[in-house]
């Protein structure tokens, strides 16, 4: 008769060693040390040789809202928006051409796009302005007649140099933007029946906005900087107000400055626009727009009082 005997229990087996945890030791990137010291260094120098020199730092806030800076300044936006507006609204009809079938209005569209993008702006701008030297009268018979010099005034001078000649630019944008849509958007339109300019306004156009706003955003701040050149015609805008106020008061440098800041506070509003309307546009191609800084700050803001919070 065999007799079972219990068998002692085994001892739970021992877990596994943990492995040591990572040590992870960050790669030390000595060139941007460097490369920050050197630049730091050359900011610093800067700011001496600016602190050292004979500036009168006082006359820039004194003559900041100075009654003949201002003008110049209105008249500097002034002609800004004009010329964007005649180039924008050019430049859309000479993509349009460009885009025709019709060989005769696809040659003129890329004919004044070679002209005017192959010539500088200040040649044109001269060319307008020096144009009384080879017609006496602007003749129009019905409508309008007058002796040039009286007709083509500095203001006109720029308006029509500045926008002629932006208009080629914002026609090759354009062109870029409607090309960027989608054949099968206008086959589709068609298909339902929709007429080619209502397939243009109402399908094209919309989508094509995401392409053509960025670039011209950029030619709008350009534009701003480049209107500093119709100084040559004689038309009184920022550039002009500041150097007659510098001669006038002996503080030419300092003038210029000021006018530096004007132009840069300009295109930093005009920068901060640009930006909300891409997002705009942007709408339809990204799932989740990035958040603005303004949103950012907050976001920071509010988690640094939840860290606060739940320390305290």
């Amino acid at each position: 008769m065999s007799v079972d005997v219990d068998k002692p229990a085994q001892p739970p087996a021992a877990p596994p060693p943990q492995p040591e945890p990572i040590k992870a030791i960050p790669v030390r990137h000595y060139g941007r040390w460097v490369a920050a010291i050197v630049v730091v260094g050359l900011i610093a120098l800067l700011f001496r040789a600016f602190a050292s020199g004979n500036v009168n730092w006082g006359a820039i806030p004194q003559y900041m809202f100075n009654a003949d800076i201002l003008k110049g300044l209105r008249n500097t936006l002034l002609i800004t928006v004009l010329s964007m507006i005649i180039g924008i609204v050019l430049g859309v009809i000479l993509a349009v051409m460009r885009q025709s079938k019709n060989p005769v209005t696809s040659s003129v569209a890329w004919f004044y796009v070679w002209f005017f993008r192959g010539t500088p702006v200040y040649v044109q701008l001269f060319l307008w302005f020096n144009l009384g030297l080879v017609f006496q009268y602007i003749d129009i018979m019905p409508i309008y007649k007058d002796e040039w010099s009286d007709f083509m005034t500095p203001f006109l001078c720029a308006l029509l140099g500045l926008g002629l000649n932006e208009a080629a630019y914002m026609a090759e944008i354009c062109r870029a933007g409607l090309n960027a849509v989608d054949e099968g958007q206008t086959e589709a339109a068609h298909a339902l029946g929709m007429s080619h300019a209502r397939t243009l306004r109402r399908i094209i156009v919309p989508q094509a906005m995401r392409v053509i706003v960025p670039p011209t955003g950029n030619e709008v701040i350009n534009m701003l900087k480049t209107s500093s050149l119709v100084i040559a015609v004689q038309y009184y805008d920022l550039l002009q107000a500041a150097q007659n106020v510098g001669r006038d008061s002996g503080v030419v440098v300092e003038m210029l400055i000021l006018a530096a800041a004007w132009y840069l506070i300009a295109t930093t509003v005009l920068s901060i626009g640009q930006y909300y309307l891409e997002r705009y546009y942007a709408r339809g191609s990204s799932r989740q727009l990035p958040p603005t800084p303004l949103q950012r700050a907050k976001a920071r803001l509010s988690g640094g009082f939840h860290r606060a919070g739940g320390a305290a």
